[in-house]
């Protein structure tokens, strides 16, 4: 398995447990692209991706993450197929209703991530990267 990998499992491990606190693995100026869903839009740098996942997840009573799969899809590239919901915090919508299949593709270089692109729908991910499920 290579540090790329090993590296994003490590941050998942974190998310699954609802921990999105560290940003050690960030590199500081990272890219976030959100690319659809409520809070579409580009995030630069650590306090870029903090204001970003604030907005984010203060939107939710609860929020989970939960990996399916792994790709390496290159030297630099990890796809993640993920699970992803909760309930909303205004909404009071629960789990079921807010569970989605979406994906992230983390792009990584000198043991850091460089650009994260987060998809709420899996197939928009598939379809960007020219993957077939």
């Amino acid at each position: 398995m290579s540090g790329n990998l090993d590296l994003v499992r490590s941050i998942y491990a974190d998310w699954e447990r609802g921990d999105f606190s560290s940003a050690r693995w960030a590199h500081p100026e990272i890219d976030v692209v959100v690319a659809e869903g409520p809070e579409a839009g580009t995030y630069k740098g650590h306090d870029g991706m903090a204001a970003g996942w604030r907005g984010f997840l203060g939107a939710w009573g609860s929020y989970r993450v939960s990996a399916d799969e792994y790709r390496e899809l290159d030297s630099e590239r990890v796809l993640v197929l993920m699970q992803h919901g909760g309930h909303g915090r205004a909404s009071g919508l629960g789990d079921k209703q807010l569970k989605t299949e979406g994906a992230n593709l983390l792009s990584v270089r000198d043991g850091k991530v460089v650009r994260l692109v987060l998809y709420w729908h899996r197939e928009r991910a598939l379809a960007d990267l020219g993957l077939n499920e």
